[in-house]
């Protein structure tokens, strides 16, 4: 089927923005549909209707044709984010608007797989957007003047950002046809010689693609594994979970290791900088951990020991999801230490806080047939370490490269 352009938003205030985009888009002979998500009941020129698209809320139209504007916003996204994945000649989306419009297209976006293009021209793309972008590759455009009727610069931005999206579809990026299994590895700073060790050793046999375990990087890692472009995890630096539970600013949620589990993917796991909860610079430290230990990383990194207490919780987290895992399982535990700076002379190395981590995760650990817990005595990065964890992928990929993938 040819592909199409899908112009989405709200044409009964931004039609002529929009039929402006449709119309660049024509001319570079992309193939358009126009899907119109306004809520005001006003007629629409797009060829698909408010009410079409409303009829995919879990409460029918009159959910999102309730009389109440905010409430039908908010019900006409979570219809939109329902409708999109049901068009199978998509071929690409861009939409245009202010926070509202922005608020309105950006979690359908969202919900596509990555690789789809997608492109939001947006008055807020100027400032903080992780709340409209979070893991995806939606490209952000700002619209510099307001979105607001055609001149000589929204013109020039909004057909910039039209030909952009025509180009990523009429050229799609042709992967290799003899691709290597993708598996994906997290990082630290403090994990890296580990890290690199491990790919040095599959580099040849998988894909490796290794995201920094920052809050975003895990969610990421997650987000290409539940869209089906990862064949396993080699989950070595699960650091966001100690700044989850601790208050730090590398959070990747309560969801964290979930997309793991909803996927069945072969997951080999460790626990990689688990001894420590990331701050921005040293004058954003809480008042109430300035007596704990911190080292400044660098000018916007501060990093604080976690205490045995946070290790024992973090320890139960890891267990209570590995147990929920189906998909073939290997858990390492490094008994020397969990990072660089949890080492022998090193300012964080704290044999009773990596005890308490260790023992609560055996503890609470249900080990079975394709879930194995396994400890050995050395530091995470050393090569012994490494070796074990290539070893244990081996066992659960397969030797030719051929991941234990179960049927979703």
């Amino acid at each position: 089927m040819e592909r199409a352009a899908y112009i989405v938003g709200t044409f009964d205030t931004k039609g002529r923005e929009l039929l402006y985009l449709r119309s660049c888009i024509d001319r570079m002979g992309i193939r358009t549909v126009t899907v119109d998500l306004s809520t005001s009941g006003a007629p629409s020129p797009a060829s698909v209707h408010p009410r079409e698209v409303a009829r995919f809320h879990p409460g029918g139209e009159q959910a999102v044709f309730c009389g109440d504007r905010g409430a039908a916003v908010s019900a006409m996204a979570e219809a939109f984010k329902a409708f999109l994945p049901t068009r199978r000649d998509l071929g690409g989306i861009i939409s245009a608007g202010g926070s509202g419009g922005t608020a309105l297209a950006t979690p359908a976006m969202r919900a596509l797989q990555v690789g789809v293009p997608k492109v939001m021209v947006s008055t807020v793309a100027s400032g903080d957007i992780k709340p409209y972008v979070e893991q995806t590759d939606i490209c952000m455009i700002y619209s510099v003047t307001d979105v607001s009727g055609l001149n000589r610069i929204s013109e020039q931005v909004l057909g910039n950002a039209a030909h952009a999206l025509a180009g990523m579809i009429a050229h799609p990026v042709q992967l290799a046809s003899d691709a290597k299994p993708a598996v994906g590895l997290t990082m630290f700073g403090v994990t890296t010689p580990c890290v690199q060790a491990v790919t040095r050793a599959l580099e040849e046999r998988f894909d490796c693609l290794v995201f920094h375990a920052t809050g975003a990087g895990g969610q990421s890692m997650e987000k290409l594994a539940e869209s089906g472009l990862l064949d396993g995890v080699i989950d070595i630096t699960t650091t966001e979970i100690a700044d989850h539970f601790v208050g730090g600013v590398f959070s990747a949620g309560e969801q964290r290791m979930d997309a793991i589990i909803r996927s069945r993917l072969p997951y080999v796991g460790s626990c990689g900088a688990l001894d420590m909860v990331n701050f921005h610079g040293i004058d954003t430290v809480p008042a109430r951990f300035r007596g704990r230990t911190l080292v400044r990383h660098n000018d916007n990194v501060t990093l604080m020991r976690t205490l045995p207490e946070e290790n024992r919780r973090f320890g139960e987290f890891i267990a209570a999801k590995l147990n929920r895992m189906e998909g073939p399982v290997r858990f390492l535990i490094p008994e020397g230490g969990v990072s660089m700076l949890d080492a022998p002379g090193q300012p964080f190395h704290d044999p009773s806080a990596d005890r308490a981590l260790f023992a609560a995760i055996e503890k609470n650990f249900r080990p079975g047939p394709q879930r194995k817990l396994l400890k050995l005595p050395c530091n995470i990065n050393d090569a012994q370490f490494a070796q074990a964890l290539v070893e244990a992928w081996l066992e659960i990929a397969g030797n030719h490269g051929a991941p234990l993938r179960q049927a979703r």
